[in-house]
């Protein structure tokens, strides 16, 4: 927390914020249910999102599958539901990893300063200049097919981004009344880093999270609908969609329904995350 702002008055001046953020609201509502549906994958979808019915396939909306069928005859609604607990893993893993690199990366860079500093930073714009998912395809490609890997590829797309914004919050935090008189009594940097630096940046990283699980999610379903995503048959909302792309002149309804699921949980990170990053934002100014 920031010196000056008591505790109370700033927890309820963000509330007020959040209550008048419609598109903020939104989004927390949005995401809250994507989270709900992948939690509660086995009890929503009606089959087992693998089962196949040889009698059913390329199906349109009945009531035994509402949302139809594909190929294979596999029911979609149990698809896209089971693909949401996989979107959600991936986010999350991507994310996490993501912040366990790019925290220290950007505490380093912004509180030792100097050469090392600036060095850390140019590291990170080397990274950066490439786009996100051509990096992610090239990391996806050197370390092979599987989950754990397509999380290892997004959360290296993560860490110089979040450095570079840890960065520039621990180089205004330096300028504080607080941290300089820190310094002036002579604590160590590990003391002042673990009891002042990340205090005050933990609330940022967790708001820049919620954006970039949106971006994870996103780019996990580019890769897979490229072929290079998550493996088969673990249902993924963009491989379904490369899937059913060659049936659109049949039934639009495989690739439909994943990218309808694809929109609205993106739809619900980002704009959560970018909401509480202007009410973050705010109380620093």
């Amino acid at each position: 927390m920031l010196a000056g702002r008591p505790a109370a008055g700033l927890r309820t001046a963000r509330w007020r914020v959040l209550g008048r953020n419609r598109a903020l609201a939104a989004g927390t509502v949005l995401s809250i249910a994507m989270t709900i549906v992948a939690i509660a994958a086995p009890a929503l979808a009606p089959y087992d999102p693998l089962a196949i019915h040889p009698n059913h396939t390329l199906e349109g909306p009945t009531r035994a599958f509402p949302l139809g069928t594909d190929d294979l005859g596999r029911d979609n609604l149990s698809q896209d539901i089971y693909g949401a607990r996989l979107s959600l893993v991936v986010g999350l893993g991507a994310v996490a990893l993501g912040t366990l690199g790019g925290l220290p990366w950007g505490l380093a860079s912004g509180f030792s300063g100097g050469p090392s500093g600036y060095l850390l930073m140019r590291l990170a714009d080397l990274v950066l200049v490439f786009p996100s998912l051509v990096l992610a395809l090239v990391i996806r490609a050197l370390l092979g097919a599987g989950v754990g890997n397509v999380i290892v590829a997004l959360g290296v797309t993560i860490m110089p981004a979040l450095a570079r914004v840890v960065r520039g919050e621990v180089l205004a935090l330096r300028e504080r009344d607080f941290m300089i008189a820190a310094v002036a009594v002579g604590a160590r940097g590990s003391r002042i880093i673990a009891r002042h630096v990340i205090p005050n940046v933990l609330d940022l990283v967790a708001v820049l999270g919620a954006i970039y699980m949106g971006g994870a999610i996103l780019t996990e379903a580019s890769l897979s609908f490229l072929g290079f995503g998550t493996p088969p048959p673990a249902p993924s909302w963009g491989r379904i969609l490369q899937e059913g792309y060659s049936y659109l002149a049949i039934t639009p309804w495989p690739s439909l329904a994943a990218g309808v699921a694809v929109f609205v949980t993106v739809l619900g990170f980002y704009p959560a995350g970018e909401g509480a990053r202007r009410v973050v934002q705010r109380d620093r100014m």
